[in-house]
């Protein structure tokens, strides 16, 4: 939310008494209202909620080096083969 921007808008919302406690108590920590801290947090969820987060713009340079890394062949990676070659949890089943 841009900070020049005048709130208008109003969002009403039902809670335990717990969870307005625990709002209550979090927003003291963070030194803001009750009100500022969970619009933050909410948008803070949001924003990693919201699927734009996956795309990302590059210019025509950070393309190229983008599709090289792509391509290049996978860096060995012995610890994750080794890894995959133990036994699962799931595999050697319960120890009782």
């Amino acid at each position: 939310m841009a900070a020049s921007e005048t709130r208008k808008e109003k969002l009403d919302l039902r809670l335990t008494a717990s969870a307005k406690h625990t709002l209550q108590i979090a927003a003291r920590a963070a030194k803001r209202s009750v009100s500022e801290f969970v619009l933050e947090s909410a948008l803070a969820r949001a924003d990693e909620t919201l699927p734009d987060r996956r795309r990302f713009g590059l210019d025509e340079e950070q393309w190229t080096e983008f599709q090289a890394a792509l391509d290049a062949p996978p860096r060995p990676a012995p610890r994750l083969l080794e890894l995959l070659r133990e036994p699962s949890v799931f595999e050697l089943g319960s120890s009782e």
